[in-house]
């Protein structure tokens, strides 16, 4: 027996479609631990082995990270053993298993040597169930891989074979990974047996998986791609397309410089989608953004200055290193904590990269006034610098209102009206209200009463400059009345 661990591939169904090593090596096995006993090709397994399989596992937990975690361990265990272990599992142990890419690692971190006898996958027997060919771009993951994550990992405009799906358990968090990515109403295909000599493809909608009764623990889902396409690797091909020689002149012709007012007009036109609420809107408004964002990114590329890839890595590694709350071993209670926490790392980044600038100067300038004040006063709130008390700002407001009233030049005025207002921005800040997206509503609620006022006088056969302002009033107090229903 083979000192260290063996990993041995029991083929995709029945003992027929074992491999000549791998029968050889379980003829003369004293001892097999099997991530499952559900599986045709045991029956080749001479009585006289003593077997252990994982399936009491994964009847008792659901946490299936934590049961791909316990196999590893055991195994690794016993691997340290003078005789080894010899470990078997569904298809081939390097297509498509978690639990042998965990073991593997560990394996190689502790220096315990480490075989594979290789099996027939899953994949060809499917492939032929389904009628596909794997050059379609085919991509196959083991169900724990998904499980254990909350966004497919993978393209919705390739085709997908996800093995092990083993329960209607592991059904269940399978499905709710995929929904972030695909309908609930995406046909999908279930296969069973498919490497016995009768295989069963049952054709069904993806939310129905983890009500199927047939599940096994050889069920293999296939997920078709997406009908459009929709992966962001094709919206990337669409761009660098317009931008390539026999593109569109007017693509080719922009620079980083060109496209600041577009950036910044899908910016304000997703604001308006989310202040009106509007979903359709916003799906489209976001696709607009987003297309600026590739654009910019594309030119660079071109420039050789920066990637995509670089863009999604720096900000994906940002987003982990500012949360060890989440992804790493900080424990925090509370927004307030999250928001200090964010700041003090963000202080720490800039130590060690010799940036000595202030906590503000990352602020942007060309941000609206009300909302560049908003995000001053955030910035030194979170490190203490605020009121202590609500009754504190509203003196301030009192405080500043006065000091417009006593200005005594227009230069003066305007400072003090300055003031003024970023001490009601800090008012709507303490009583979590942002103040740009309040005053965007009411500069809307004006423009609708205005309108209906102008709709009202032209129907009396009236002229705004010939009427009273008493009358306006009332014109506008009919507005609100009809705007509040």
């Amino acid at each position: 027996m083979f000192a260290g661990i063996t990993i041995l591939g029991l083929g995709p169904g029945n003992a027929g479609l074992l491999t000549r090593e791998a029968e050889g090596v379980l003829s003369k096995a004293k001892e097999i631990y099997l991530r499952t006993a559900h599986h045709p090709s045991v029956s080749a397994i001479p009585a006289s082995t003593k077997m252990h399989s994982f399936d009491a596992l994964y009847q008792k937990s659901t946490d299936f990270e934590n049961n791909c975690h316990t196999i590893t361990k055991t195994i690794v265990e016993l691997g340290a053993r003078p005789q080894g272990v010899l470990y078997a599992v569904p298809g081939d142990p390097l297509i498509g298993d978690a639990t042998v890419l965990s073991i593997r690692r560990k394996a190689i971190e502790l220096a315990i040597p480490a075989r594979i006898i290789s099996g027939m996958s899953f994949i060809e027997p499917c492939l032929a169930a389904l009628g596909i060919d794997v050059l379609d771009g085919l991509h196959v993951i083991d169900a724990l891989c998904i499980v254990g994550g909350h966004s497919p990992s993978f393209s919705p405009d390739t085709p997908v074979l996800i093995g092990h799906l083993y329960s209607k358990d592991m059904a269940a968090g399978v499905k709710l990974t995929l929904m972030n990515q695909y309908p609930g109403e995406h046909p999908v295909s279930m296969l069973h047996f498919a490497g016995l000599d009768q295989p069963t493809v049952e054709k069904l909608s993806l939310f129905e998986i983890d009500r199927n009764s047939k599940i096994d623990p050889a069920a293999v889902l296939f997920v078709p791609p997406l009908p459009v396409a929709s992966s962001f690797e094709a919206f990337q091909e669409t761009i660098a397309c317009l931008r390539a020689p026999g593109g569109c002149p007017w693509d080719r012709k922009q620079t980083h410089q060109t496209l600041r007012t577009n950036l910044l007009e899908e910016a304000y036109e997703v604001l308006q989608a989310l202040d009106e609420d509007n979903p359709k809107a916003l799906k489209e408004e976001l696709g607009d953004l987003l297309l600026q964002i590739v654009l910019h990114a594309q030119i660079a590329t071109e420039a050789d200055e920066f990637r995509m890839a670089d863009v999604v890595a720096g900000i994906n590694a940002k987003i982990i290193r500012r949360h060890p709350h989440v992804f790493g071993d900080i424990d925090i209670d509370g927004t307030d904590e999250v928001l200090h926490l964010w700041e003090t790392l963000k202080a720490k980044e800039r130590e060690r990269e010799g940036n000595h600038e202030g906590l503000l100067n990352g602020v942007p300038r060309t941000l609206p006034a009300l909302s560049q004040a908003n995000e001053i006063q955030d910035r030194v709130a979170r490190v203490g610098f605020d009121w202590p008390k609500l009754d504190g700002v509203l003196d301030k407001i009192a405080e500043e209102l006065g000091e417009v009233q006593q200005a005594e030049d227009q230069e003066k005025r305007a400072a003090e009206m300055g003031d003024l207002l970023f001490a009601v921005v800090n008012y709507a800040r303490w009583i979590n209200v942002n103040p740009e997206a309040a005053l965007r509503a009411a500069n809307q609620r004006f423009q609708s009463r205005f309108s209906y006022l102008e709709k009202a006088a032209l129907k009396a056969g009236q002229r705004l400059d010939d009427m009273t302002i008493e009358e306006m009033d009332k014109l506008w107090e009919a507005a609100k009345r009809e705007e509040n229903g």
